[in-house]
């Protein structure tokens, strides 16, 4: 159980994170909010009593959302200096937070009701390097299984284009173009044929409804221009023809999945990024011990796989793993890469 010391430094820990990740406007909010945080707010009465580990919970960002969308709306013009990059003096920084949390303290402490909606289209070039092992070895037909698909913008990945070190994938003329800062080897140039993509969130967001669309967009953080660009073109996409998302909890869904008939010569594949810790443990092993017994099955003429792309808070970055089936399904580190896919460092 987290104390409020705990707490408090999740959002100087944050604010490092942002730093060190090229975000120093995010950045200057969480360290903001470290400092002037504190009951007198109700915002400030949850985030220090929070129960939870609030790194786990990701506390710090849906903290910081609300401050975005703040600066997006149009209604608090000094927040939106702030994310302008024109305000960097601390004390500029914690006064305009204060004001900010005075002004909408009813409405920011309802961010903290769940966890983050951070729907990152660029999380799927580091899902594409996976397939794209998975190709060279089970052959070019996917069938993709997505959990904590959130608004579906990585069940798009058959509609993307990516270019990975030089291997190229999808339509040429998509409008979304994938191409993160490479490092090391390049994939296997393989083939690939995405016949179906699903998805399932326990709280899925429908971007056709403006108000949705925007919260997610606060999610994405300010200072990566290409983030804002990508995740709009993204989100038309999406609401020009949606993905198949369904609402519904992941241990269920995929336990429901894979009890469904599939087609020989395709491989089916679970797939999922920056989505585990948020799935409670007895979820967790229930999805393990599903895809546990299915690899059983699993034959060269119906291979089975799982790509994620995670966090490791043992090293403390996030990692593209795979396992596959027929085989003893022992997990393959492929690359470490960056958490929202601007790089990716192959093993």
């Amino acid at each position: 159980m987290a104390d409020e010391q705990t707490n408090r430094a999740s959002l100087t820990w944050q604010a490092q994170f942002c730093d060190r990740n090229s975000a120093p406007i995010v950045g200057r909010v969480c360290a903001g909010l470290g400092r002037v945080l504190d009951r007198s707010s109700a915002t400030g009465r949850r985030f220090l009593d929070w129960p939870g580990e609030p790194k786990a919970d990701a506390i710090p960002l849906r903290l910081a959302a609300p401050f975005h969308a703040l600066a997006r709306s149009g209604r608090a013009p000094e927040v939106a200096r702030l994310y302008a990059g024109a305000v960097t003096d601390p004390a500029e920084v914690d006064a305009i937070l204060r004001a900010a949390i005075a002004a909408e303290d009813a409405w920011i402490v309802r961010w903290l009701d769940g966890p983050p909606q951070t729907n990152e289209a660029g999380r799927s070039g580091a899902l594409m390097a996976g397939l794209l092992v998975l190709a060279a070895r089970f052959g070019p037909r996917f069938e993709l299984l997505e959990i904590g698909s959130s608004a579906g913008l990585n069940l798009l990945i058959d509609r993307y284009r990516f270019d990975l070190a030089g291997v190229e994938v999808g339509p040429e003329d998509s409008p979304v173009l994938i191409r993160p800062e490479w490092r090391g080897l390049p994939p296997p140039a393989a083939e690939i044929r995405i016949e179906s993509v699903r998805g399932v969130d326990v709280a899925p967001i429908d971007v056709s409804d403006d108000a949705a669309a925007e919260r997610l967009m606060a999610y994405v953080w300010i200072d990566a221009a290409d983030r804002i660009a990508r995740s709009e073109a993204a989100i038309a996409m999406a609401r020009a023809r949606p993905p198949l998302l369904e609402q519904g909890d992941a241990a269920d869904w995929v336990e429901a999945r894979l009890s469904e008939p599939q087609a020989e010569g395709v491989t089916r594949v679970l797939m999922h990024s920056v989505v585990w810790q948020y799935i409670a443990s007895q979820g967790q092993r229930r999805i393990e011990a599903a895809m546990a017994a299915a690899g059983v099955a699993a034959s060269a003429e119906r291979p089975l796989a799982w790509v994620t792309f995670e966090a490791d808070r043992t090293l403390n970055q996030h990692t593209v793993v795979v396992r596959s089936w027929p085989g003893d399904g022992a997990p393959r580190t492929l690359a470490k890469a960056h958490p929202h896919g601007r790089w990716i460092e192959w093993e």
